[in-house]
């Protein structure tokens, strides 16, 4: 394309004086105008390039522009682009087949939402009206999206202002580098930590409690990779008392940990941990279409044979997006590129932030697999103190200027780029961190 200082100018004009952001005091914002991107890469109208290491919202698995996903909803907007979601259509048959030939045997159904936060409120009454239970179990350190209870079923901050959901019960979920239970092993934190569920589940009464909704992998909370033995330890505990439970692979799905699902790269000795219901978005089409969706078991599919199903959205299924998903999904198979994930973060990725790690005292630890990695940042590697904000500011300013996009939350830098990033690329990257981190903590 051709790149205009004038347009990007344009473009960041009409932006303040028309968009409402997310998340934001409106007044303060400054975004970045972004012109185009391809592959791991995104450039401005000025044409500065930047490698997107955030995948904009860990969301890009099959990078930026992906000619087989683009072709894939160039051909269906010629065919047919909408439909209404009670009538069949083909690719919306073809998206949920290969969505459930990933997900495994144990699956038969999925339900197509238009994200990732309502494909939590469906999975959330799907759970209710399967059980005729009500509670909803999650940690606190998670998001699961920003609608009326997906957003009341997270953890974090966001919760507070919008508690208007009922019937939600916050635990803590195992964190090693800061443990809730004064754990000194991962084995240790993960038999305590499931001690702490147990607990709350019997404090609320078994029989009122639903669904227990994780996050497999904890992903804005810190990239939380679970100690040995949590989720099976959960699995039990969900079997025990007869409860639905909902592994939330928004982020962490298709591609991002090296699997194609993060269930399913966390076998431990051969064996998977299966849950009832799995939610998804992000990284099933890349996002190149907004699209998301809940995976259904026949045990609970098959309750609504005939007791009808009070839930439905005028895009489920919308047909340019299910085109987006077969085309993503045949072209990460066809193309290796969920390999190639799992590939760069075991051998480059991984030992390289190590590496990093090794020579600044501001990275207490490093977290992660496949793609998927964050660095916990302290101002004391020994208290662990969380590095601050303005501190964060600077780091995140000087990568920039350094021609990386980086992705932050709280005091977590997240390296997070997309399933096609390329060693030269990460070995590019881990300079650029590295030349930062040397020049703010010099």
């Amino acid at each position: 394309m051709n790149l205009s200082p004038e347009d990007g100018q344009l473009a960041y004009e009409l932006d303040r004086a028309h968009v409402f952001h997310s998340w934001s005091a409106q007044a303060a914002l400054k975004p970045m105008v972004i012109a185009g991107g391809l592959g791991s890469t995104v450039w401005d109208f000025d044409g500065n390039e930047l490698l997107d290491f955030s995948s904009q919202l860990v969301n890009v698995n099959i990078g930026h522009q992906h000619p087989a996903v683009v072709a894939a909803i160039q051909a269906q907007a010629d065919i047919l682009a909408t439909v209404a979601p009670a009538h069949a259509n083909l690719a919306r048959g073809q998206a949920a087949q290969r969505i459930l030939e990933r997900a495994g045997s144990e699956f038969s159904k999925v339900f197509f939402t238009n994200g990732g936060a309502d494909a939590n409120e469906n999975a959330m009454r799907m759970a209710r009206l399967y059980t005729g239970r009500d509670k909803v179990l999650s940690t606190y350190r998670s998001y699961h999206g920003n609608t009326g209870s997906a957003v009341v079923a997270t953890g974090d901050w966001r919760r507070v202002p919008n508690e208007y959901a009922r019937a939600h019960v916050h635990f803590f979920g195992p964190f090693s580098y800061r443990s809730e239970f004064w754990s000194m092993t991962p084995e240790e934190e993960s038999a305590r930590a499931l001690h702490h569920l147990e607990r709350v589940i019997q404090a609320e009464g078994p029989s009122s409690i639903a669904a227990i909704l994780i996050e497999t992998i904890p992903g804005t909370a810190g990239v939380l990779v679970p100690p040995p033995g949590y989720l099976a330890g959960v699995r039990a505990l969900a079997t025990k008392y007869g409860i639905v439970l909902i592994f939330d692979e928004v982020m962490c799905g298709f591609g991002r940990t090296g699997g194609w699902f993060a269930f399913q790269s966390l076998s431990e000795g051969g064996e998977t941990v299966i849950p009832d219901l799995i939610t998804f978005a992000k990284g099933v089409n890349s996002g190149y279409v907004p699209v998301g969706g809940v995976i259904i078991p026949p045990f609970i599919a098959d309750v609504f044979d005939e007791q009808v199903f009070p839930g439905g959205l005028t895009y489920s299924g919308h047909p340019l997006a299910m085109a987006s998903i077969v085309g993503a999904l045949d072209a990460m198979q066809n193309e290796g590129i969920v390999d190639n994930a799992a590939r760069v973060g075991a051998d480059v990725i991984g030992p390289g932030l190590r590496a990093l790690a090794e020579k600044h005292d501001a990275i207490g630890e490093v977290r992660g697999l496949g793609v998927f990695w964050a660095l916990d940042l302290v101002a004391d590697p020994v208290t662990r103190e969380p590095l601050s904000l303005a501190t964060i500011g600077v780091l995140k300013a000087k990568l920039l200027s350094l021609g990386l996009l980086p992705f932050f939350a709280d005091n977590r830098l997240h390296v997070v780029p997309p399933c096609v990033v390329t060693d030269a690329e990460v070995a590019r990257a881990l300079a650029i961190y590295d030349e930062a981190f040397t020049a703010v903590f010099a």
